[in-house]
């Protein structure tokens, strides 16, 4: 699908993976609605092309008002790009007693939870939009991880709501056929985002050595560039795509 001249919703679009997203389809000629938390909007930074817009995923009437602004602009809604969530790390069962089941709710919420209010609510209006070439209307990619099928020590909560992610991949693609919307998700590997900027240099080398080719930390623009190859392979559907130089995570 062409993406000039249309109109792009990036959840998590301030930084990291969703940063370079945004500015990726920009970069391409989309007017792109980058969603963010209003802290992480404050410090995005001012890109041509790009709309920030403080929304929690977590709260639909948020959501909904931030798809009917992107959905109002002079382009047609055509691209959802799924990047916001949270990984704290916690044991099932530690010294420091039982999970937080808090906790396990809140991560659950934002990744899984809220992906499905963003697939919900902007499917509903790309549906809306006039059809293309073989009735195709737009496309919704959803972010997973390799935790999904290879979750570590203290990832129960993020290993599950990424599992629901890889889960809803096909489903959601079926249900959303009939409205010429496909549905992909991206499973990453260890990105260098800014979660890995607190790191040592030691401590990211040791896990550069641990993916086997390439012997490195994948790039956020790696997403992006795979984002945009989606968007261009109309056969492409219902597929969950591991973008992690070939890792399965070890227990630890």
């Amino acid at each position: 699908m062409q993406i000039d001249g249309t109109a792009a919703i990036v959840t998590g679009g301030a930084s990291g993976l969703g940063g370079a997203t945004a500015q990726a389809l920009a970069a391409k000629g989309a007017s792109v609605f980058a969603l963010d938390l209003p802290a992480a909007v404050d410090n995005a930074p001012k890109v041509e092309g790009i709309t920030y817009v403080a929304t929690d995923v977590t709260d639909p009437e948020q959501v909904q008002a931030a798809v009917d602004e992107a959905s109002g602009a002079s382009a047609p809604l055509r691209f959802v790009v799924n990047c916001a969530g949270i990984g704290p790390s916690a044991r099932i069962l530690s010294k420091k007693g039982p999970h937080d089941l808090g906790l396990f709710r809140k991560v659950v919420e934002v990744n899984l939870i809220g992906s499905f209010t963003v697939v919900t609510l902007a499917a509903a209006a790309i549906a809306k939009t006039e059809p293309l070439e073989h009735g195709a209307r737009g496309v919704i990619i959803n972010t997973a991880s390799v935790a999904a099928f290879d979750g570590q020590i203290g990832q129960a909560a993020y290993a599950a709501s990424k599992g629901g992610i890889v889960g809803l991949t096909l489903p959601a693609a079926r249900d959303l056929a009939s409205s010429g919307i496909r549905v992909l998700t991206i499973a990453p590997g260890i990105i260098d985002t800014p979660m890995l900027a607190t790191v040592s240099a030691e401590f990211r080398a040791a896990l550069a050595e641990g993916v086997p080719f390439p012997k490195r930390l994948g790039k956020p623009e790696e997403f992006a560039n795979l984002a945009l190859s989606i968007i261009d392979q109309d056969y492409l559907n219902g597929e969950v795509i591991r973008l992690d130089g070939s890792l399965r995570m070890a227990p630890r």
